[in-house]
């Protein structure tokens, strides 16, 4: 029954995570991509990718919070596609915003802080979704761990990627951040005691 329910939660996560792709086709087909499609593409995939890294880096604190094991069969999948969404949105920056013009696009990174750290955020994503299948995870035993704690440092360089590029509202990003940083601490070993602790005692509780 665990594994039906499990099974029906994956299909759902392909279909609301594929739900945002599929609007911006849809709007692009229509006309509805306002005035300037591109910065919508561009806006829409990285806010995508953004909320499933975060949902991504938020299984593993569920399972360690509430005792939810299989939460964690959805890391991987939510962690792909916030790298696909991730990967979009730097194909739109450097397709259709520079047209592939690798030397304007050189000097414009350098030049401008929020677009160096978004290629930071991407380029430490890649090799974590590169090495994510169990293949990757056999042969890089214990430094297979270590690697994927960058997807942290990640998220932070794509929360301080999407504030640089706020022009007045900061709330939104802000907010992402001080998700990453409490899913984060979560992850402390000593913080990691404390909640495991306070879960054991509410389980003997309500026994």
């Amino acid at each position: 029954m665990r594994k039906l329910q499990v099974s029906g939660l994956r299909w759902l996560i392909h279909v609301a995570a594929l739900l945002p792709l599929a609007v911006i086709i849809w709007d692009l087909t229509q006309g509805q991509l306002t005035v300037n499609p591109i910065e919508q593409i561009q806006l829409r995939t990285g806010k995508s990718a953004l909320v499933l890294l975060v949902l991504s880096l938020a299984c593993r604190p569920l399972s360690m919070v509430h005792g939810l094991k299989w939460v964690l069969q959805l890391r991987r999948p939510l962690g792909l596609y916030a790298f696909t969404y991730a990967t979009l949105h730097l194909l739109n920056f450097i397709g259709l915003d520079y047209g592939f013009d690798l030397t304007l696009l050189r000097e414009d990174i350098a030049e401008k802080s929020f677009a160096f750290v978004g290629l930071a955020a991407f380029l430490l994503l890649l090799p974590v979704a590169l090495t994510s299948t169990r293949g990757w995870m056999r042969r890089l035993g214990k430094n297979w761990e270590r690697l994927h704690w960058m997807v942290y440092l990640a998220a932070l360089l794509a929360v301080t990627h999407f504030l640089l590029q706020a022009k007045a509202d900061f709330r939104e990003p802000l907010i992402y951040g001080m998700a990453v940083l409490l899913l984060l601490l979560v992850r402390i070993p000593g913080v990691r005691r404390v909640v495991r602790t306070l879960r054991c005692r509410t389980e003997e509780k309500s026994t």
